[in-house]
This record gives structure tokens, sequence and C-alpha cells, in this order.
């Protein structure tokens, strides 16, 4: 019936929007990619353009799949591909991007690639998913948009591009400067085809409702009364979801960490024998009350239409929920569609102006003479945002645009004249920041000058003497251009600083250059001896400074004792660390929007570097008494070893006094948020899983080489990837183990309250064992998931340590195992668990067992419970119960026998200190250490 009603209701309807399909799709855009010719869809009437005169269309840009065409972008040239659309300024747009057939055109596994609207990335696509649509809305802020793939890995590929005018909608009223990523819209209680144009005369796609978790479904030929105007199809509004007390919609496929949530609910009362007063609900988002006692008909009864705008704040899940109230209301909840749009801030950097003029006259001149080069292809949209053309580089101007300060066409086969728009890029001046580790000094940078190279291509003419309008030309290659003239303009001649190749090819360039060299070198290499002089004595200067300012920063807090090692003894391997730019990192990181955690070093920030992978940015912080000795340590001993239990670094900023280290982010959080972090970060563990990752952080006395002591192993600092694989980071205190012959002494105690080795901290004398009591701290953390030291407990509770004495004491370990695991283990591999962290946890180094040996009993562990667990498994199968917990037996017949038990025995532990007395474990966190 409901089907029936929908059906002539939808009849009715079409026969007036033929008639607007005439004026209706006027401002659509619509592409096929790749199509041999413009075509009109005989349904809609909406003219669909094909790509082919911006791209080509030959087969290796093209392919087509199970008759849909796909345009395939390669990576062998350029770092984005923009369609460029013609909007009006200041009106709100959707513009929506259909990537078919991922699968089959994915030149990897993982490719994967960015979806940007000017600089403003709104969606990664990958290769995996077979049908992607990537839609938003924006409001115009100039006569085009830039619609753009940016490189990730493969190639990137387009089926469809669409834009349609949104004339005057909710979305963007009080949130002009944003951009809008659908991400849900649906058409509730209707379970048949999308209804999009000429339905919706804004050709939105309202998806069918495929989950209705156990509600009802319902449908009427209700109209709107009342003339009021709802920006949603009729045919959208005419079916709802109801239910008798609640309604829950559950989206848990959002992206991870804090993102801005816009929901939008439209509702129509289908019965119009309903009152006001009869169906009232409040709407939860995620459990809190976003709207209370909502009626549809609210005051006004001859209105029988609404919706609402949420906005919300979610990490990886919304759960939007409409109870009805208690008091009076006879009908339950009712909503017939919804939206959900994730907020994008709206990037408002660009280019400056006088240089996209610049550049798009430039390559209008090298298209000319070169219009089937590739380069073209890749040479769209913003010159530098989201990534620069291939060939350009680009640097902020410090008021809100990029300029272009490096050119660099050469080898790229071009004819034609060298145009002499290349001098009205008037900043071009390149920065070679990256060929020092650390540090540089402005002067060096300045008297380097500025490079034009257009070298190995086929120019022909003479050298322009505009080229000589350059203000900080300091280098012109144009090699091995054989109809290029290689006479220099007299104004260039003249400058004693200019290094030229005088357009020799490689041999012949390298004997010329000399010989013009020695004919400069009275200016030339003056400033040159400058140039490094000031280079030495600027590195000199502040290597003092920083190392002065460190020696006074030793302090101990309540919370963490800092330490500042010296990494003398390091070794540095070919592992690939790369140097980013400040620039690089203020992009990546939205100008530091996302602030996902803070250190001791200082903060850390979620990113996405130009290639799309996710990054967390540890940024040091002005006051932070951890400096440039961690920064070297971390940077030096990451670059010397790698392995899949350490968290890689990816590269490192020493720009503009500050240090910054960027990592991969890692998607699951550390292992105290998961244990007992802030609520929206805590997520059970099973004991199956935490034993995994207890296993993981054994590498380090274990690496090939010379072992690696961390001095910080804590909870925070053991991270969790996607697949939950452990990693320790942090390796700003590590240092390598004192071998044969070499002292141990530490005249720095560094480490974590909590988590300090009593020996060490009392001796000063650091050994690979005092990794071990840090790793027995976590081990119990790992068991009881609570936190090592908490001094808002009562007194003989602060100490994890302390506290879970007695109840091993006295075999209760079930007493202190966590409750969200406490069905869920077998006692022996627990015991075995608790019996390897209490050997870690001895009070004397020399009785703590070596990495080695607590592997095995890990191992033995893991044996254990994965054969008890397969075993409950296959007694389940015949009616038994998977709950296990023997936690009054030992079961040893699903693994090897440990080196010793206490399942069955008393514990004879070291005494533990009176309350009057705080334990080292507690002291050490209220007084900094004595000097022996």
């Amino acid at each position: 019936m409901m089907e029936l009603v929908l059906l002539c209701s939808l009849l009715c309807s079409f026969l007036l929007l033929l008639i607007q399909t005439t004026w209706a799709h006027e401002g659509f855009v619509s592409i096929h990619s790749c199509a041999a010719s413009n075509t009109t869809d005989p349904n809609t009437k909406i003219n669909w353009i094909s790509d082919i005169n911006l791209f080509g269309n030959n087969d290796r840009k093209c392919k087509t799949v199970n008759d849909l065409k796909a345009r395939i972008f390669g990576t062998d040239l350029g770092n984005k591909w923009c369609y460029n659309l013609a909007t009006i300024k200041g009106e709100d747009y959707l513009i929506r991007g259909t990537f078919l057939n991922g699968s089959v055109l994915r030149s990897s596994a993982d490719t994967f690639f960015n979806v940007s609207i000017d600089a403003t990335s709104i969606s990664q696509v990958n290769s995996s998913v077979d049908l992607l649509e990537v839609e938003a809305i924006f409001r115009a802020n100039d006569q085009y948009i830039n619609f753009c793939l940016v490189r990730g890995k493969g190639n990137a590929y387009i089926s469809k591009l669409e834009l349609r005018p949104l004339n005057d909608l909710v979305y963007l009223k009080n949130r002009p400067s944003s951009v809008l990523k659908v991400v849900k819209r649906v058409d509730l209680g209707y379970t048949k085809e999308v209804i999009r144009y000429p339905y919706d005369l804004n050709d939105r796609i309202w998806n069918v409702d495929t989950n209705q978790n156990g509600a009802t479904p319902i449908s009427s030929a209700v109209k709107i009364r009342n003339g009021a105007n709802a920006s949603v199809p009729l045919q959208v509004l005419q079916t709802a979801l109801t239910d008798n007390e609640r309604l829950e919609f559950v989206i848990n496929d959002l992206e991870t960490g804090d993102n801005n949530y816009m929901i939008i609910l439209y509702f129509l009362e289908l019965n119009n024998s309903i009152s006001i007063g009869q169906r009232v609900f409040d709407i939860y988002v995620n459990g809190e009350k976003e709207f209370e006692n909502f009626d549809i008909l609210a005051n006004d009864i001859s209105t029988n239409y609404r919706e609402i705008v949420l906005n919300v704040t979610a990490n990886g899940v919304l759960n939007v929920t409409l109870i009805k109230v208690s008091n009076g209301a006879e009908f339950g909840p009712i909503c017939n569609a919804y939206e959900i749009l994730q907020i994008h801030s709206w990037v408002e950097e660009t280019t400056l102006q006088e240089d996209v003029d610049a550049i798009v006259e430039l390559k209008n001149e090298l298209v000319a003479e070169n219009p089937e080069n590739e380069l073209w292809e890749s040479w769209s949209g913003d010159p530098c945002l989201p990534l620069p053309w291939q060939g350009l580089v680009c640097k902020s101007n410090n008021h809100g645009s990029f300029v272009v300060t490096n050119l660099d066409i050469s080898g790229k086969g071009l004819r034609g004249s060298l145009p002499s728009t290349v001098s009205k890029l008037t900043y071009l001046k390149e920065l070679y920041e990256r060929q020092f580790l650390f540090f540089f000094c402005v002067i060096f940078i300045k008297l380097l000058g500025s490079i034009v190279d257009v070298s190995h291509n086929e120019l022909i003419g003479p050298i322009p003497e505009s080229i000589s309008n350059l203000p900080h030309l300091a280098r012109l290659y144009f090699r091995c251009n054989p109809q290029l003239k290689n006479d220099l303009p007299s104004s260039l001649l003249m400058r004693s600083n200019l290094t030229t190749d005088y357009g020799e090819c490689d041999s012949q360039a390298s004997s010329r250059s000399q010989r013009i060299f020695i004919g400069t070198v009275a200016g030339g290499s003056v400033s040159f001896t400058i140039a490094v002089g000031a280079l030495f004595v600027c590195f000199y200067r502040k290597r003092m400074k920083s190392r002065s300012k460190l020696d006074e920063e030793l302090q101990i807090t309540n919370d963490v004792v800092f330490s500042i090692p010296i990494m003398d003894s390091l070794g540095v391997k070919s592992i690939s660390i790369q140097s980013f730019s400040l620039e690089l990192i203020e992009t990546a990181t939205n100008r530091y929007k996302t602030l996902i955690g803070e250190g001791g070093f200082g903060s850390v920030y979620r990113g996405t570097l130009p290639d799309g992978q996710e990054v967390a940015v540890k940024v040091r912080s002005a006051t932070s008494t951890q400096g440039t000795r961690e920064f070297e340590n971390e940077l030096n001993l990451l670059s010397a070893i790698q392995h899949e239990n350490l968290v890689p670094l990816l590269g490192y900023c020493c720009e503009s006094d500050q240090h910054i280290l960027v990592y991969p982010f890692m998607s699951n959080g550390s292992l105290q948020d998961r244990l007992y972090g802030e609520a929206a970060k805590r997520k059970t563990l099973d004991w199956q899983t935490r034993l995994s990752v207890a296993l993981g952080l054994l590498y380090l006395h274990t690496f090939a080489g010379r072992a690696v002591i961390h001095r910080d192993v804590k909870s925070s600092n053991i991270l969790l990837d996607h697949s939950m694989t452990a990693k320790v980071a942090d390796f700003g205190f590590s240092k390598y183990a004192p071998q044969e012959g070499e002292s141990g002494a530490s005249l720095e105690v560094r480490g974590t309250a909590g988590y300090l080795d009593p020996e060490y901290y009392s001796t000063q004398h650091l050994s690979a064992k005092s990794d071990v009591f840090s790793f027995g701290v976590v081990l119990l953390e790992i068991i009881t998931g609570r936190e090592p030291l908490d001094i808002h407990r009562p007194r003989n509770e602060w100490s994890l340590v302390e506290w879970a004495k007695p109840f091993i004491q006295d075999s209760r370990i079930e007493d202190m195992v966590d409750a969200s695991i406490k069905a869920g283990y077998h006692a022996e591999a627990m015991w075995r668990v608790v019996e390897v962290a209490l050997a870690c946890l001895e009070p004397f180094s020399a009785y703590r067992p070596c990495m080695a040996d607590i592997v095995r009993e890990l191992e033995d562990a893991l044996i254990i419970e994965i054969n008890a667990s397969e075993y409950m498994k296959s007694i389940d199968s015949f009616g038994g119960s998977n709950r296990f917990s023997f936690a009054d037996k030992k079961i040893d017949s699903f693994g090897r026998s440990s080196r010793f038990s206490f399942a069955d025995k008393k514990i004879v532990l070291p005494a533990t200190p009176t309350p009057t007395e705080p334990s080292p474990i507690i002291s050490q966190a209220l007084a900094p250490p004595q000097p022996r």
C-alpha cells in the first residue's frame, strides 16, 4: 500500500516537473570523463559534456569497465589535476565527484588520492571501493572553483563531475566560510530507489533506507499545509519511520578524531488526526540532549512541517536518538529524512594574484609552442595550493598569500623561445634549507639568491632582456637547448655574482663555468666566504646557547622526571628521514587545528601530508623543559634503527626556532587511552589483545646490535596502530646500553613517576634492567586497568605496585584484575603474566629477568590463553559456555609448564612500607634525586 501511494504521488508530480526541466537545470554543469561526445539525458534533459578538450582521450588516459568510463591521471607527471568550473561569487553550490570501479582501475593494492575544493581537502578516495561519490556544499568566493584530485599513491581517476546551484537553502546560512562534506543523506521509510532530479530540483541524491532498526515504515499522500517552504522534495517527506517509544540512527564509519558535524532532521506529520502535544519527543546525539520536547506541530497546528539543524562534535560515531517524552505524549517519534554533513573550514589562502597572472601567461606562451606536452595536464587549478604545479616551489608571503619562489621546467622537452613572462615572477627565490640538518643562517640563504633552470629543452631564440628584472637572480641555467642563443643580455653580464652555464652542455659548460668563476672570484669568493663563515658562527653560537640553556632545565615535577641525555655515540644509518618546511607542517596540520595529545616535549597535532598520509606532528612548546638535545637524540636514534614495534620517524622540521617531529598517525591511540584514559578514547581490550600488546614491547633489549635503553617506558608511550600492533614512541631520553667496560653511571635520572626503577633512582646507575622495572609496571596496568600513580586515592593505594602486592601475596588476583576482562581470561595464563610482572618489579636489578626470559614467559601465557579459548569454544559448540575465568584452579594441559607458579601457594613479598613511610615509588614523585 505504501508503495502504491508513493507511486501515485510520483506520477502526478512528474507531469509538473517535466515542464520545469527546461529551466530547472539552468546552471548545472555535468561532465562525463572520457566521453566521446556531448550528450543529453533523455529522461532529465540534463546536458552532459565531455572533458576530452581538457585532458585528451587516448587509451592511456581513459579506461572503460562495464560500459562505464573513467579518466586516469598518471603519477609520472604532476601533483594534482583540477577541473576549473565557473561559479557566481556569493552563491551556494553542491559539487559531486563520482569514482567508479576503483578495484579494477587501481595501480596497486593500496592506491589512494585526495579530493579538494580549491585548497580545502574534503575526502580521500581509496581504490578498494568500487563506487564512491564525494559530495560537498560550498559558497563561491570567486567566479570559478577548482575541483582537484591531489596526488597520493598510485593513479588518480574520476568518472563524473557535477556542479549544482543550491539557490537559498539552509546549509550555509550561519557558516558561509565552511565547506560541508555530505556524509549521509537518507530518505527514511522508502527502500525502492534513490530520489534525485527532477524530483529534487537541486539534484541532491536521497538514498534509500537500508537499515530500519526495527522501526515501522509509514507513508501518506499528505501535503505540506499553510504553504510552508520545504527544502526537501515532497516525495521524500511522504515516507517516514516511526516507533512507539524511540527511533535510533547510528553512523559508525565516521573519521576518527574530534570532528564537527551538521545534522539536519526533516519532519512532516503524516497523520492528519494528531493534534499539538500528542507526538512529543526529545532528540539526543551521542547521549547528549540536543532538543527537548520537540513537537512537529509546535504552537501552530496549521503547519505540519519542520526541520531541525544540530551542530555537534563527534569522534568516529554519531548516534541520533529520538525518545518519546513520558508526560502525556500518545504517539512515538517520527522522522522523514536526515542529512549528516562534516564541517570543514574553508582554506582561504591563495596564490598572490600577480603571480597567478604571470604563471598563467607563462603557461599560455609555452602551450602555444608545445600544445601536446603532458606537463600542462597537471598545470591546472591554483599554481601553489593545495600542492604546487610540477616544477614550481611556493612560499607563504606572510600576508595570507603564496608566491612562486622557484621555477624548474628543465628536461620537459619544451620548444620555442624562452618566455619573457618569467621576469614577472618577481618572488623567484629558492631556499635550500633542506641541505642542513638543523640550522641555517638567513644571510647564507640571501647570498644563494634565486634560480631559473630551463635546461635540457628545445627552446629557440635569445635570452630575454627582461630576465635581468628578477631582483634576486643569482643562477641561470639554460644548457642543452641547441637552438637557444647563448649570448647573455648585457645587463646580466654586468652581474659579478651571477652563476650560469652559458647554455653549454655538461662537460663544455663545466670548463667554461670554471673560467667565468675565476674571472669573478674577487667578488664571488668573498661573498661565499662570508656566507660560510656566517653559517658556521650562526650554527656554533646557537648550539652553545642551546646547550647552556638546557643545562639549566634539569627538574622534577610531581608527574615526570625529565632527562637530557647526550647521544655522541650514536651512529647514523641510511634510513630516510625527510626534512619538512614549516610551511608544509602548517598546511598539513591546518594551522595546528586538531590537538591529539600533550607531553613534556610539547603538543601533538593531527595532520595530513600532501601524499595523503595521516601523521602526528609533535611540536616543541616554548615552555618545554626538553630541548635541542632531546630533539637531536630522537632524530639520530630513529635514523639508525627500525623495527615493526617502533613508531618510525617520517621527518622533522627545524626552522624559525621551531623543533618539530613528524610520525605516522596511530589510529588506535595509546595503551593508556585504551585502559583508563578519557571516556571518549577508552575502549575495552580483551585479554588476548593485551597479551599481544605486551609481547610487542620487548624488542628494545633484543634489537640486533647494541641494546637501547628507553628510560621512559610507560603506557602513554605505547601506541596502537590500525591493526592494534603495539609501537613504542618517544625516544628523547633513550641511550644505548653500556657495554662491557663502560660505566653505567648517569648524572641525570630520567623517567616518569610511578614507573621509575627505585635502584636507578637511588644509585643513579643505569642499566637495561631499569626498563624492565618500568615494563613490570606496564604489565600491572594491563592486568588491572589502573594508573601507576594516583594521589587521589587513599594513601596506601597511591602506588599501583604497592596496592597490588597484597592481592598477589594472598593469591587473590581475581580481585585486582580489570573488571572489563574478569570473565574472559584463563587463570594459568593470567598467573604467568602476574609472575612476570612481579619478577620485573624486584627492588634489586640483579634479580630481575632479562627481556629474552620475559618474552618466553609471555609467549607461554599467550599460547595457554589461545588454546584455552579454542577449547572453550569447542565446548560451547556442544552447548557449553564460553565464559571462563578459572580463578580457583589451574589447567596445565593447555600449555607448557611455568618455571614457577603462584596459583596454589602464598607469595612472600618484600615488606610494604607503612603509610607514614612512603615507598621509593612515591618518594620519586615528591623530591628530586640527590647526587651521589
